[in-house]
């Protein structure tokens, strides 16, 4: 640089970094929240449940599902006590989610339930074929961690029944950190005992094919 030249300094321009963007906020209802909106007709013609504070759309309602719902239903309903009764089709309340069952087995009469859903079960059965997948992961988790004793899956695709007992949690990887610690599969020539009436016999024939 020649003497006496005044050097000059560039400054160069900041960048100004993007404010960072807030994440997606996912709204949860309560319980409360979705049968208000179920009253207002919101979900007429659907099948609809709330699990976790979200609404989940089940599919659609297939012929063998039908019948197998219809049959588990009527093979309970055989076998009912004054002590407990069956809802089929109606919810429980358990938490911040409200599953509906296809067949639930509650303590009590019918009218003990006139303000309000049960918010436990002696046993919950689900009637799976397009579902089984979502009946084994999210489900299963969902009703140990409610401290569901004891839940079935009439299973419409390997044609047996999956009786999962004994809740535990923490447990890594599933979708409520619970699950159930023992599980048995029982095939059409066998019968089910439930934990909660261990003198009652369910033959799995019966849930899956009715009875005479």
């Amino acid at each position: 640089m020649a003497a006496g030249t005044v050097a000059k300094t560039r400054r160069r321009a900041r960048r100004t970094q993007p404010a960072p963007q807030a994440g997606v906020q996912r709204y949860r209802f309560t319980p409360d929240q979705f049968e208000h909106l179920a009253r207002l007709g919101l979900f007429d013609q659907q099948r609809v449940e709330l699990i976790a504070g979200e609404i989940v759309q089940m599919p659609p309602i297939g012929p063998e599902y039908s019948v197998g719902k219809t049959y588990t239903a009527s093979a309970w309903q055989r076998r009912k006590q004054p002590k407990w009764h069956v809802r089929v089709d109606d919810p429980l309340r358990l938490g911040d989610s409200e599953p509906v069952p296809d067949v639930a087995i509650v303590p009590g009469k019918p009218s003990d339930y006139r303000t309000h859903h049960p918010t436990t079960a002696l046993l919950v059965i689900e009637i799976a074929d397009t579902s089984l997948e979502y009946d084994r992961t999210e489900k299963m988790s969902l009703y140990a961690a409610a401290g569901i004793p004891e839940y079935w899956i009439v299973n419409l695709v390997e044609r047996c029944v999956e009786v999962y007992r004994e809740p535990v949690s923490p447990a890594v990887g599933t979708a409520f950190n619970a699950r159930y610690r023992a599980i048995r599969y029982y095939g059409l020539d066998e019968a089910v005992s439930p934990l909660f009436e261990p003198t009652l016999e369910v033959p799995v024939r019966a849930l899956l094919e009715g009875e005479e």
